[in-house]
């Protein structure tokens, strides 16, 4: 892809380079590819040289020697003899400079008769010795001393048999010939693929051919170097190559950037699903491994899936094709995008990877793709995938993935509709030419005809495309093939643009511009949000979430909309940028006629004609032609050359271009033909101030974007990897700020600060981030991978030697309680001890987790759990603090060897102790989890005469447990259930049975067994029958108890005390007045209308809200409190009982048929229906628990404004409520009823425990 725009040349080409055998240095080995020496000599790979490359250098592109020769021969020499195949191998690579910029290389491979006596005797003798070495394995049994010396014997004897021996021996220098590669290469500052090949193709033809090409090769190569320009934007050029002519052209500012790799080819070895999936890793910035034996595979999946991504760039390490002696990068803690040649014979198993746990790994040859866990799908995806595969097959392009013939290349196929209509063979019916095609062996593609069908479009109806080209020819300058290369090309590229112009078509709208002047806002870029993304993401749909959600967090988003920032006019736009925004421009007029913007509605792309007009036109009419090649001024005898042979070029004419040439601008000074190389190429990366800043302000980890290709001495591989750990622990810095700066916000929010900005599915990306972060870390500097989590299997191996250290002896119980069977029951302080804290104890939690199958997912759950236990920094302090384990299992360079960067990361990990993270409970939610319930009686009234026989019932936010007996002795109990979620509710009570079936409750406590929260239900109440208001059951509301480290604002708390002194002993309850009992009323409806406008992923427990301490049910107890006429001695009125006389006075006049309007009636008959239901229902609640429960029914079906107006006029209140009464004032009632009209806009759910046994 022509992002990383280098050049401030105009030319075609900057260099001509030839690589080979140097017969001065005879042959050295390659050791740095990796090759053992157990491999026969023909087998093993040499040195290869760059044998000349003219013009010695450009200034604006220095020749780097070391990359060029590597990427040229990236497995260094090979040699063959006659008897092997010897075709030409066409591949190109990219060499990715410090700034960012790039240049293309394209090369082409063949093989050559060695003529070099002395070559040919020295691989004679590396034969000699090679078979002399077999031999004696063969025939000298080494006597077995050791049972490891048996098992080294016993694989000797499995080696080579003699007639093995006789093909080894496959190079005798008296009967073979032996011939060597070469190769010839052209680096440019453009990738114009298909003309490079063919160039090289031709210079190749020419030196093969029987007949001399008509003039010296250095006309040729001459022409291309300083000939042939660069085609202007938008324009076509053609000019010779030594058979032919060649045609490049080059999209204009307004098209997509130029890509000149065969789409189809990527499509057809790993079919659409997998280009889908790998698309999608790419843009998370997911670690990318491809892996063929075919370079130029590599390089083509590498480019597309690259050119797909418009208008982002991939930000990181960027090698399609990395060199033999450059393995060790795969060990980089960075995301990367790397291509591994695979020398065909070893499968995937034999691949050591230092980390798997977030790398995609492509195995193209095979048409095979290994994912990361919890990859989410891209939004839209089944209809993409149709979008994609209705444009390939009007191309009669499969969407599955075919096997391949071996070179790779496969040639376009003119297909025809007519044609396939009529293929008998295929057994194809003329009818629908889709069905039979495709339908029959893919399911994929069936799943969405399914789905088409469901949409009511029919496939048979599909066009596939008329092959127009055949008329065309007259006109179009290309081969068909080209042609049809192009128009595909575009297509598709087009379709996948269209989804990201249809996906941020408003993202302007949500661009935070700086306040401060850019000095500044460059300063503290790494603290700025320069996206509104919770705003953005409130406004997807549903099903984008997850992925979009972690595509904000990309490095690639984040330059995108850095770009977006600096560039405020059109002028300064970089291509993409500008091409992008004319795109979303054009977008938002349609959709301000048709709105269809917010709905997951799939719309088509609808551009794709013009584009393909703009390639066809510039290909139907060439607008430049270059110079044609001519006679150089050359000594006589120059320019001849031996056929089959590529020769040396004469230097002295090839070193310099011609003196006055109107593309070279050579004596324009440097930087005016910087500027005029910014205007001209739009489409570089500029490594400006501008680039510059953006990227040392970015710089998490970034720094390299391409490993240096020359001197590997172990001070500049240390140098690198020390740049991963500082990398690392900025990124680790970076991503504990962002996460606490959004939970600190969210936290903020709900004490009354500030705005909410953190989702759910936000808070969960920013998680799976940090594990993705912490897989990296602990796999950087790994000595042996084993498994695919590295971080798992180093808690594997210390909870293995720990485990062997205290081999526990047993009958102690199950580890991790403390056991305390001594405890006085009465106790309430000692009531839970807390859980012991133990990793060991935590990993065990995870590994008996079914639902968990592998090992990448075992370690994220433990970094949740451990984040919800608030021990995540503790326990990898405790995992880090055996070193020997540690130093077993790390290099010396490794991360976790780095003393003082690692007690940095802990400290940062520290700071998460300081939020409340609910990322375990809330993501498992289908696990089984053990909860130990202790009810607590009152100290002053023990319970200990109580007969009765208790039982409580758990609720929490997910499920509720269904009534558990208590053993009425101990009062404890320890069950296991389904995640229950965050609990909100306990219901208990007793059956009343036995003499004294009394009793006080203090409180009930409930803890989770894995995440150890304790939740503290407070009672104060009486239980039974003739004591308090009567009630043998009662539904108490909890709250977290912290007995951890530290604590975030504190939930709601639950009914307390006062509620208590309110019935038991009217005189002593505390009075609050008029202005109090609003303001009280005021903030719990408060707390309900901000429970409905947070996303329904975060919002707290209602129930707390309604019936907790300070909610809606003791606001309005305040209320009908108030001015209560005090009771006789000794008898206790209750609300309910003042209600209950209102009902019978409602009834009586509703039965005298006393007029009143139609409202009223309605109003009474609300009211005493309620009333009579929760009379009659079986529970024993008593007079409170019933006021609460019609409070609830009230408030969800809105009638409580309805209910206090009635109660208000009502004689009854006139008897029962002093003059002074909250109830009696006119104006002060009002006002309550206005306050209890805004529930009406919300839908309330009651949870089950609140209504259980109402049939209403």
């Amino acid at each position: 892809m022509s992002t990383g725009f280098s050049s401030s040349s105009c030319r075609f080409a900057d260099y001509f380079v030839t690589c080979g055998l140097d017969t001065e240095s005879g042959l050295e080995p390659d050791e740095l590819s990796g090759e053992n020496f157990e491999q026969s000599p023909l087998r093993r790979t040499f040195k290869s040289k760059v044998l000349a490359h003219y013009p010695d250098n450009v200034e604006w592109n220095p020749f780097d020697q070391d990359a060029v020769g590597m990427l040229c021969m990236p497995k260094g020499l090979s040699f063959r003899t006659q008897t092997d195949i010897r075709k030409p191998q066409f591949h190109s690579f990219i060499i990715t400079r410090e700034d960012g910029s790039r240049t293309y290389g394209f090369a082409l491979t063949f093989f050559e008769e060695v003529t070099s006596k002395q070559i040919c005797s020295a691989m004679q003798t590396l034969y000699h010795m090679h078979n002399a070495e077999q031999y004696d394995i063969l025939h000298t049994p080494p006597t077995p001393r050791s049972p490891e010396d048996t098992r080294s014997t016993q694989q000797l004897l499995a080696a080579p048999s003699l007639s093995r021996l006789q093909r080894f021996n496959s190079y005798d220098i008296s009967r073979d010939t032996l011939y060597v590669s070469k190769c010839i290469c052209l680096i440019t500052p453009m990738a114009f693929a298909h003309a490079c090949r063919r160039v090289l193709e031709q210079l190749h033809q020419a030196v093969t051919s029987p007949q001399p090409p008509p003039m010296p090769l250095e006309s040729y190569v001459y022409n291309v170097l300083y000939e042939v320009p660069l085609p202007p934007a938008g324009r076509s050029l053609k000019f010779s190559g030594v058979y032919g002519p060649v045609v490049c052209q080059r999209p204009s500012t307004a098209e997509l950037p130029l890509f000149d790799f065969p789409l189809q080819e990527v499509f057809e070895l790993l079919g659409v699903e997998n280009v889908l999936q790998l698309f999608t890793c790419a843009l998370l910035e997911i670690q990318i491994l491809l892996y063929s034996q075919h370079y130029q595979r590599l390089m083509t999946v590498a480019e597309s899936i690259t050119a797909l991504m418009f208008p982002f760039q991939w930000q990181h390490v960027y090698v399609p094709i990395l060199p033999a002696s450059l393995l060790h990068f795969l060990d980089a803690p960075v995301p990367y995008l790397m291509g591994l040649h695979s020398n065909g014979q070893d499968d995937r198993t034999k691949l050591e990877l230092p980390q798997e746990a977030n790398l995609c790994f492509v195995d193209i040859d095979n048409h095979f793709i290994e994912l990361p866990e919890d990859l989410p799908q891209f939004p839209n995806k089944l209809e993409f995938i149709q979008e994609i595969s209705e444009v390939l097959l009007a191309f009669g392009i499969s969407s599955e993935a075919k096997p391949q013939c071996s070179e790779g290349q496969s040639k376009l196929r003119v297909f025809r509709s007519g044609d396939m209509a009529s293929d008998k063979r295929n057994g194809n019916l003329a009818g629908s030419p889709l069905n039979s095609y495709l339908l029959r062996e893919n399911q994929t593609i069936a799943r969405l005809q399914a789905l088409v069908k469901r949409t009511g479009v029919s496939l048979e109806k599909l066009d596939v495309k008329e092959d127009t080209s055949t008329n065309k020819d007259s006109k179009v300058q290309c081969d068909e093939e080209e042609l049809k290369k192009h128009q595909l090309n575009i297509r598709v590229r087009e379709v996948f643009a269209n989804r990201f112009t249809q996906m941020f078509s408003d993202y302007e709208v949500f661009v935070i511009q700086p306040s401060q002047d850019k000095e500044s806002w460059f300063s503290n870029r790494d603290q700025m949000q320069n996206f509104d993304k919770a705003s953005f993401l409130s406004d997807q749909p549903e099903p984008y979430l997850p992925f979009l959600s972690r595509f904000l967090e990309t490095q690639m988003f984040a330059s995108f909309i850095d770009s977006k920032i600096l560039c405020h006019d059109d002028e300064d736009k970089e291509h993409t940028l500008r091409v992008f925004d004319s795109r979303v421009d054009k977008i938002r007029m349609l959709n301000a006629r048709t709105p269809t913007l917010r709905t997951s509605m799939y719309q088509k792309c609808t551009n794709i004609d013009e584009a393909e007009k703009a390639i066809e036109m510039r290909l139907c009419k060439i607008d430049h032609t270059a110079l044609h090649p001519h006679l150089l001024d050359m000594k006589i005898g120059q320019g001849r050359y031996e056929p089959g042979f590529f020769p040396r070029l004469q230097s002295d004419v090839l070193s310099t271009g011609p003196t006055s040439n109107k593309w070279a601008k050579r004596s324009a000074p440097a930087q005016w033909r910087r500027k005029d190389r910014q205007k001209q190429h739009t489409e570089h990366l500029d490594n400006d101030q501008r680039e510059k800043y953006i990227q040392e302000a970015r710089n998490l980890g970034t720094t390299l974007r391409q490993p240096k290709l020359s001197n590997l001495s172990p001070s500049v591989i240390a140098q690198t990897n020390w740049k991963f750990v500082e990398g690392l622990l900025k990124e680790c810095r970076n991503k504990t700020k962002r996460m606490l700066v959004e939970k600190m916000g969210r936290e903020a929010v709900e004490l009354g600060h500030g705005e909410v900005s953190i989702t759910g599915v936000e808070e969960n990306t920013l998680i799976a981030s940090l594990c993705d972060l912490l897989e990296r870390i602990w796999s950087h500097g790994l000595q042996v991978k084993q498994g695919k989590s590295a971080l798992w299997s180093h808690l594997l191996h210390y909870q293995e030697s720990k485990e062997k250290r205290d081999a526990t002896p047993a009958g102690l119980g199950p580890p991790g309680i403390i056991h305390d069977t001594e405890r006085r029951k009465s106790d309430a302080g000692c009531a839970m001890p807390p859980l012991k804290v133990s990793m060991i104890q935590d990993m065990r939690h995870i590994q008996n987790i079914s639902e968990i199958k592998t090992d990448v997912g075992k370690a994220r759950a433990w970094v949740r759990l451990s984040m919800e236990k608030k021990l995540l920094s503790r326990h990898l302090k405790q995992l880090l603090s055996d070193h020997e384990l540690t130093k077993k299992l790390y290099k010396r360079y490794a991360f976790l060897r780095c003393d003082d960067e690692k007690e940095q990361f802990l400290y940062h990990l520290l700071s998460f102790n300081a939020v409340d993270y609910f990322c375990f409970t809330n993501v498992f939610t289908t696990i089984m989890i053990p909860y130990h319930v202790v009810i607590i009686p009152s100290k002053k009234l023990g319970g200990s005469m109580f007969t009765a026989n208790p039982w409580v019932c758990v609720s929490g936010e997910l499920a509720e447990t269904g009534v558990l007996q208590v053993p009425k002795n101990t009062l404890e109990i320890t069950f296991e259930c389904q995640n229950l979620g965050k609990l909100t509710t306990v219901q208990m009570g007793h059956d009343n049975s036995g003499l004294y079936a009394k009793w006080l409750v203090e409180c009930v406590m409930v803890r989770n067994g894995i995440t150890g929260h304790t939740y503290k239900f407070p009672c104060g109440r009486w239980l039974g029958k003739g004591v308090d208001d009567g009630s043998l059951e009662r539904i108490l509301v909890g709250e977290l108890t912290e007995d951890r480290m530290c604590r975030t604002p504190p939930m709601q708390q639950s009914p307390g005390m006062m509620r208590r002194f309110v019935t038991i002993s009217p005189n002593s309850k505390p009075k609050l007045n008029t202005g109090q009992i609003q303001e009280g009323v005021g903030e719990a409806i408060n707390g309900i209308v901000k429970h409905f406008h947070k996303p329904e992923k975060e919002r707290g427990s209602l129930t707390l809200l309604l019936c907790g301490e300070y909610g809606l049910v003791w606001a309005l107890e305040q209320v009908f409190q108030h001015g209560f006429k005090s009771p006789r001695l000794f008898k206790n009125v209750f609300i309910w009982d003042f209600l209950e006389k209102a009902q019978v006075y409602f009834e009586s006049t509703e039965r005298s048929q006393m007029t009143q309007d139609e409202n009223w009636q309605m109003r009474v008959r609300h009211f005493c229906h309620f009333m009579r239901a929760i009379n009659s229902t079986p529970r024993n609640i008593g007079k409170d628990g019933k006021f609460q429960m019609l409070v609830c029914l009230g408030a969800r079906d809105h009638l409580l404004h309805h209910w206090i107006a009635l109660l208000a006029e009502c004689p009854i209140t006139a008897q029962m409520y002093e003059d002074m009464a909250l109830l009696k004032d006119h104006s002060l009632v009002n006002s309550l009823i206005r306050v209890l009209q805004t529930l009406q806009e919300f839908n309330i759910t009651l949870e089950a425990s609140l209504v259980k046994g109402i049939g209403i």
